[in-house]
């Protein structure tokens, strides 16, 4: 059996004397889909920004790539982000002072890649997403279909193992959430990396290979 890419056993969060959920365990081999899904509120984001050391459990473990996340110090766990991690959020967050290029080159430069491969990942990316030609458009000349593209190239183009994809289509229109929910795929298929996206769509819960629902008790 393969060893897994992210794995969560016992996984708790409070915040004060409320407890989100407890019990929470997962595991996610290159190349899986998993789809979370679960009321508002029951803590899909939070459990998602654990998974990639951006937030911290009151209870259980996390190993991203074989490296225990809970034990590891900010610098150490940033840095295992970056090496292992790509994150495609609902709102975007693309730098609206950088133009798209830029924006998608972010990853390798904080990894310290030579500057003359850097160019070449780009425009790989650009052609990839359906986005050639568009490197030296700024965010605001961008549809919403097109910035998304832009997320998705920027969270890939270091060819991370884990893809975390918090909402990825909520701001699109339906027609326009299909489309990037097949570039999200094709992408995440032709790079072996496995994915886990945290959805309220139906429609896009059902292409993953695991359907998730999280409660206050762990996955139902």
């Amino acid at each position: 059996m393969r060893a897994p890419i992210v794995s969560a056993q016992g996984l708790t969060k409070r915040y004060g004397t409320d407890t989100v959920f407890s019990g929470v365990s997962l595991d996610v081999v290159a190349g899986e889909f998993v789809a979370i899904v679960g009321d508002s509120g029951v803590g899909k984001s939070t459990l998602l920004n654990g998974l990639a050391g951006l937030d911290t459990f009151d209870e259980g473990r996390v190993k991203l790539c074989g490296h225990e996340l809970g034990t590891a110090s900010d610098d150490q766990r940033a840095l295992l982000r970056r090496q292992h991690v790509g994150f495609v959020f609902q709102a975007f967050h693309v730098l609206p002072h950088l133009d798209v290029a830029q924006n998608i080159a972010l990853p390798l430069m904080l990894l310290g890649t030579p500057t003359a491969a850097i160019a070449p990942r780009v425009q790989a990316m650009l052609e990839a997403v359906g986005l050639s030609g568009l490197g030296g458009r700024l965010p605001q000349q961008l549809s919403g279909g097109q910035m998304q593209r832009v997320a998705i190239a920027r969270a890939l183009v270091h060819q991370p193992a884990l893809l975390l994809a918090d909402e990825p289509t909520g701001n699109l229109d339906p027609g326009t959430a299909t489309r990037v929910m097949d570039l999200l795929l094709a992408q995440t298929h032709e790079q072996g990396a496995a994915l886990v996206l945290v959805t309220h769509s139906q429609a896009a819960a059902r292409r993953s290979d695991r359907v998730l629902q999280l409660t206050a008790g762990g996955f139902a």
